[in-house]
């Protein structure tokens, strides 16, 4: 693809979607960690929506980028992950848990909300210009990139391999041994993450925006304006 085909608008709002969803993903895992008992990620100043406090560079930056310019299907990518002190914890053995699922869980709040809200829009307002309503059809791609992406980062993260969320909650279910050999993955887990990234995402995205296909099935005006 030459960059003069490449569509510069369009990754400048994926792109921003993208950062606010990981801002709030983030900010999710330090106030979680706060109720549990840890101040670590607020003393850090983790519990804020500013991207540079979150921002890993290849994650962040260089992986996204990499994705939106080439045409990958799925635009995804991480954050610095936030620290906590197991020390601090309520339970050490169930709060990790909790740390870890409230980051999808706020995934997948923004990508309900979004779908209320726009429905309430629509009703409200007559629909998209596109069936002859007054509502501007990008505010339709806007909302299209706000769902997709966050059950995108939802369904990314809850991947069970270290360093993403998903590899707690399995910890938390597996014997000891068996929580062991799934920490000796180590650095090679957020590899292994993005070589299943395409075939998890590919298989499961879809039928998790079904159900928001039904609610909201002007949200399809918006997925073929991507």
């Amino acid at each position: 693809m030459g960059l003069e085909n490449i569509n510069w608008a369009m990754i400048v709002v994926q792109y921003a979607v993208l950062l606010f969803s990981l801002c709030v993903h983030e900010t999710a895992h330090a106030w979680m960690a706060e109720r549990c008992g840890d101040p670590s990620a607020r003393l850090l100043g983790r519990i804020t929506l500013n991207p540079m406090a979150h921002a890993d560079p290849v994650g962040t930056v260089v992986m996204p980028l990499i994705m939106m310019v080439f045409g990958f299907p799925f635009l995804f990518g991480w954050a610095k992950p936030v620290p906590f002190n197991p020390v601090n914890l309520n339970n050490v053995r169930r709060d990790p848990v909790w740390i870890a699922i409230a980051g999808p869980a706020s995934n997948v709040v923004i990508a309900v909300a979004t779908a209320v809200l726009l429905k309430v829009v629509v009703v409200i307002s007559g629909g998209f210009e596109a069936q002859g309503g007054p509502l501007p059809d990008p505010v339709a791609m806007v909302a299209a990139y706000l769902i997709l992406i966050n059950l995108v980062l939802f369904t990314f993260n809850l991947i069970p391999v270290p360093p993403l969320d998903g590899h707690y909650v399995l910890g938390y279910l597996l014997p000891p041994k068996g929580e062991e050999m799934l920490q000796q993955i180590g650095p090679m887990g957020i590899l292994i993450a993005v070589l299943l990234a395409r075939p998890v995402l590919g298989t499961l995205v879809p039928v998790f925006l079904m159900p928001f296909m039904v609610f909201l099935p002007e949200l399809s005006i918006g997925l073929q304006l991507m």
